[in-house]
Formats: structure tokens, sequence, C-alpha cells
């Protein structure tokens, strides 16, 4: 008779079977044993945490806040220590008053705000002007607060009434300018304080945006500056062996592209003639203003010289021409009128060796093509520097160069190969270039 089978019993997993002989060898695993972090290790982060902490509340607290908190800190040490009453009673007014005080910091600013300006781009001496649009998005009224608006290194503050749910409130501004810049516009704050100035608290809402204060420039009509731009360019009275404008024949000569040859004139002569060109050039301008704080007297000097140069510059653009902005080593942005006047808003002089002379010669290597050529420098400038600054121009260019003389009269005299106009106004300019052009 067979054997009874042996009944089965369930083995959990992971548990050694009776009778395997590779269940000692297997080792078990209990699970991941517990980190312990060391205790100065937690202290380290708390302490991180509270000097956090500590940080954030110390920037709400003023110069006056602070000196209310040292008193009253010196009131309770002096008062208890030697029996003082009155140090006492001083001490618990001004505890009283500082916690007081900082209970008008509770709460949230929820504003939503956006600035509005009516126009990002003004001529010095205008006036832009805007609004501050504040709503109130939450289901609670939101306290009466100040608004900051910061304007260049100035600030204009607004005091905002209580706003209910979904009302909203506009604030008008007006801001000067009074010089040519790029004012930075913002970020609005909001500022929750008390009503002696003992703590206050920014709140940052919007992200601030740019203000640019162009030159003065002054309109001037007449003749073309430079050369008429078409699609073929305006012939010169340089020749060229390969062009568009037929000028003449010429005897071959050694090199010479045997497509152009004359044969009709070769064979009535007997020699091998060839077609001669004028050469062509597109209507290309450059406007050169030196930035060497030496080369001008006054800052009023330097502001004219950069009116000067922007008011050509937006004559030549408006006639259609190609132009191009440099400076010493530096070739600034002039892709438009608006591209031209934002690049010059920023526009400083600078202490530096480099005179006209270089920017003459850095326009000679980095726009040879060009046709007309505009230096703008002060009267600080020689006339040595002038004439070395013509002659390192593109060659065949047109140069003119134009000095900025505060209260000077318009003055017209040729240096080199450069006409040279000393101008004491801005409104001199059309008058001047008329001389100039004609």
């Amino acid at each position: 008779m067979s054997a009874p089978f042996a009944p089965i019993t369930a083995v959990p997993e992971g548990a050694a079977v009776p009778g395997d002989p590779s269940a000692a060898d297997t080792p078990r695993f209990d699970g991941p044993a517990e980190a312990r972090v060391p205790w100065w290790r937690v202290a380290l982060v708390l302490a991180g945490r509270a000097g956090s902490a500590v940080l954030r509340g110390a920037r709400v607290v003023r110069p006056i806040g602070w000196l209310a908190i040292l008193g009253a800190i010196v009131l309770w040490v002096i008062g208890p220590l030697y029996g003082w009453r009155e140090m006492t009673t001083g001490a618990i007014a001004l505890t009283v008053i500082v916690v007081a005080c900082g209970a008008f910091l509770l709460g949230r600013t929820a504003y939503d705000v956006s600035l509005d300006l009516n126009r990002d781009r003004v001529v010095v001496g205008e006036h832009a002007q805007g609004g501050l649009i504040l709503t109130n998005p939450t289901s609670r009224a939101i306290p009466a607060s100040r608004v900051v608006l910061p304007v260049g290194q100035g600030r204009g503050i607004f005091a905002v009434r209580r706003l209910a749910q979904a009302e909203s409130v506009t604030e008008l501004f007006r801001i000067p300018t009074q010089r040519r810049g790029v004012l930075p516009i913002g970020p609005v704050s909001v500022l929750r304080g008390d009503p002696l100035g003992l703590f206050e608290r920014v709140e940052r809402k919007d992200d601030p945006t740019d203000l640019y204060v162009h030159p003065r420039t002054v309109p001037f009509d007449g003749e073309s500056l430079g050369f008429v731009r078409d699609l073929e360019g305006m012939p010169t009275t340089d020749l060229a062996r390969d062009d568009i404008s037929f000028h003449a024949l010429s005897e071959y000569q050694p090199g010479d592209d045997l497509r152009h040859v004359h044969w009709r004139s070769s064979a009535r002569t007997g020699v091998l003639m060839m077609r001669t060109y004028e050469q062509t050039r597109r209507s290309h301008f450059v406007i050169a203003i030196s930035r060497s704080a030496r080369e001008y007297r006054t800052d009023e000097e330097f502001e004219l010289a950069v009116s000067l140069g922007a008011s050509i510059g937006r004559r030549a653009m408006r006639d259609a021409f190609e132009v191009d902005l440099r400076t010493q080593g530096t070739s600034l942005r002039a892709g438009s009128e608006r591209r031209m006047l934002d690049s010059l808003s920023d526009f400083e002089a600078e202490r530096m060796p480099e005179g006209i002379a270089e920017l003459g010669a850095f326009v000679g290597t980095d726009v040879p093509s060009a046709s007309f050529v505009v230096l703008v420098t002060g009267r600080g400038a020689t006339a040595t520097d002038l004439k070395a600054a013509a002659a390192r121009v593109p060659v065949g260019a047109r140069t003119l160069v134009c000095i900025a003389e505060e209260g000077a009269d318009p003055q017209l005299r040729r240096i080199a190969d450069a006409d040279v106009l000393t101008l004491g106004t801005l409104d001199q300019l059309p008058t001047a270039m008329r001389r100039a052009l004609g």
C-alpha cells in the first residue's frame, strides 16, 4: 500500500523552507533600517530657518522703529532693576505702542496692479503721462495703503483709499523729463505701515518698464542728402571695368574681362577696345558721434552734438538712405528712426584717449562702402584732429564735420577734403546744411 500524501503547509514568502539546504545561506532582510539624523544637524536647520525669519522681520522695521524697540528693552531692564516705577510704566507704554503699530502689518495687499504709459518714448523736455490701475480681486475689502512708483532715482507715492470687493481705482501721474536718458519705471510696490512710521512692509506687484527720453531734433528741408538711392545706384566720377553705367571705350589691359569687348570698334580700329563704366554707389550714410569727454567743454555742448547727429540721421532715413550709427570702437543700433533715437537716449560721454581722429579711422575700416560720412564732435577737437579724421574715412565718400560749440555763430569752412560746420544751437542746422550742400 502506498504511503499517504503529506499535508501541504503554506510557507510565507521569504521564509526558510525546512529541509532546504540553501536556507542556511539565504540572508534575511527585515526592511531598511531607520536613518538616525544627528541632533546637531536638526539644530542647524532650525537655526537657519529662525535666522531667515528674523531677517525677514527685520526688513519691516524702520530706524525709528529700532529706536522704539531698543528704548523699550532698556526701560524694561532699568525699571525693575532699580525699582523705578516710572521706568517700568514707560516700558509698558512703549511696548504697547510697538505691538499696536506692528498689528498694522497683518494681512495681505492682494491688489492687481497694471501700469499704463500713454507713450514710452518722449523727447527731452516733454512730460510722460500714464495711469496706475489697482483692482481688488478678493472677496474682502482691502484697507487703505500707499503705493510707490519708482521713476529713475526718484519715486512717487500714492495714497490709495480702501477698496471694496472687485473695486478698482486709477491714479494718474505725469513724469517731467529734464534730460536725455532711459528711465526705469517700477516695479510698483505696495506699502503697509503704521501711522507712527515704526514699521513698513513692501510688496512688489508689477514688473518694471523703461521710458526712453529721446534727444531733441529739428526737421529741415532742401535738397536730398548725399546720393539719390534707386535700384541701380547713382553713377560717380570714379571709373570701373565692370559696372552698369557706360562711360567710354578704352584699350584692352591685361586682366580685363573679355565679355566687355566692343567688337565693332575693335574691328574698325584694329585694336581690342573695352567698355569702361562709371562706378555706381548706393547711398550709405554714416553718422559718427564722438563720445570723448575731452572734446566737449560742457554737458550742454555734448547734448547739442547728440541732437545734431540725431537730426541729420532722421533726415537721411526719411530720404530712404541706409544709415549706420557709430562711435569710438562701437556700432549703435540704427535700423530705423526709433531704434536710432533709442540708442542715443542713453548715449553718454566718457573719458577716453580716443578722439575724433580714431573715430574717423574706425569708420574707414568698419564701413568701407560709406558714401556720406558725418563726423560730430565738440570744440575741444583741434584742426589737426579734424584733418586726420577726414583723411581716414572711406575713399570717395563725402565728409561733413559738425562741431558743437555752445553759443557760437554758424560758420562753414574747409579742412582737407571735408566741409566743417560750427554750430551754436540746434536751430542753426537747417540753414547751415543748405549752405554746406549747396
